[in-house]
């Protein structure tokens, strides 16, 4: 029981460090990776043009070449915790635009429910849910595409819940005879729609740039991510990190400029990005401050993975660290539908 109350309180923490930097405690989940290749390159990559997974974090990556592709993805927490999305790309006839649709989900399972002396009373759940729908349009002559998502969102704690409308707005540039990528997002723009408690609260907007780069004659693809440049100061003090003196007296971290500066980035690489065997690095440089503990080397911030394809489809696998106590693991599954499989398509999926 108390590994299973641990568990749980972690988990929180998490969310709310997410939730602390922009400034809400509400829908925080949508700034969650839920897939695995994304995960392990990181957690929020905004570049891959190939992947069905990837328009519900920039939807100008929706094309033709993602028709008829299904993810799934799910990774199992502690204490009966539960994340999962599911993803899929649709054209309707020949003369139609792609469109995309996701569904995330987060289930907190079954928790204790008490009173303010600490006495049991009962159990109660919670979860969130998101659903989205998104478009894409090139625009003519150029290699820029731009694309939108709408999503509802609904969330509830035991007897409470809450629901939002958002819209994302996103921009790629991507040449196929170009060795570079580059993405500009706009995430959660939007309001609540009802709240827990009758105040409203604010999502989590969010404006982000990505690139990627191909090297060129080695089968490597170095990602970037500058996130959160709506807020420039988004550090929270790490209390491993805080200093007591004799009296008892807490001095916080003090935060650098560079430090805060390097918390708005994320790192990601892949080696044989083309191949049916790939692999996958990724580091978080928020989440390794933010969740290290001192003196001790937990590595956390750090994901790898692997993706492998066979025929139509490709299994992909991450693996995250947050710190000594966790780390997590998901699991995901690609399907191509399309009568015949395209093994040689423009993205290199």
């Amino acid at each position: 029981m108390l590994k299973k109350i641990t568990s749980i309180l972690f988990f929180f923490v998490v969310i709310h460090t997410i939730a602390q930097v922009a400034g809400t405690s509400s829908f925080s989940f949508l700034n969650t990776a839920t897939d695995a290749r994304q995960i392990a390159l990181g957690g929020k990559i905004l570049t891959l043009v190939d992947d069905v997974d990837q328009p519900k974090w920039n939807p100008a990556v929706i094309n033709i070449d993602l028709d008829r592709r299904l993810s799934v993805n799910y990774t199992s927490y502690l204490a009966d915790i539960s994340i999962g999305s599911v993803s899929y790309a649709h054209r309707f006839n020949r003369h139609s635009p792609t469109f995309h649709s996701n569904i995330t989900y987060v289930n907190y399972g079954t928790l204790i429910q008490a009173d303010e002396e600490g006495n049991e009373t009962g159990t109660f759940g919670a979860s969130d849910v998101a659903l989205s729908a998104g478009y894409a349009y090139q625009i003519p002559n150029s290699s820029i595409s731009i694309g939108a998502n709408a999503r509802l969102i609904y969330s509830s704690i035991a007897n409470f819940s809450s629901s939002a409308f958002t819209v994302d707005l996103g921009a790629v540039y991507y040449n196929i005879e170009k060795p570079y990528i580059f993405s500009l997002v706009l995430r959660n723009i939007g309001t609540q729609i009802t709240s827990f408690n009758g105040v409203s609260e604010k999502i989590p907007f969010e404006i982000a740039i990505g690139a990627s780069y191909m090297l060129e004659n080695v089968p490597f693809r170095l990602y970037g991510t500058i996130d959160n440049l709506q807020q420039w100061n988004i550090s929270v003090a790490n209390p491993s990190n805080s200093i007591s003196d004799l009296e008892g007296n807490v001095t916080e971290e003090e935060i650098s400029f560079l430090d805060n500066a390097f918390r708005h980035v994320i790192i990601g690489a892949e080696l044989f990005p083309k191949r049916a065997v790939n692999l996958r690095i990724g580091y978080n440089f928020r989440r390794g401050k933010e969740l290290q503990v001192q003196n001790v080397r937990t590595f956390g911030g750090i994901s790898f993975g692997f993706g492998l394809r066979m025929n139509k489809v490709k299994l992909n696998y991450a693996y995250s660290r947050f710190h000594s106590a966790s780390s997590v693991s998901t699991f995901g599954l690609t399907i191509d539908f399309n009568k015949d499989y395209r093994r040689d398509i423009s993205t290199n999926y």
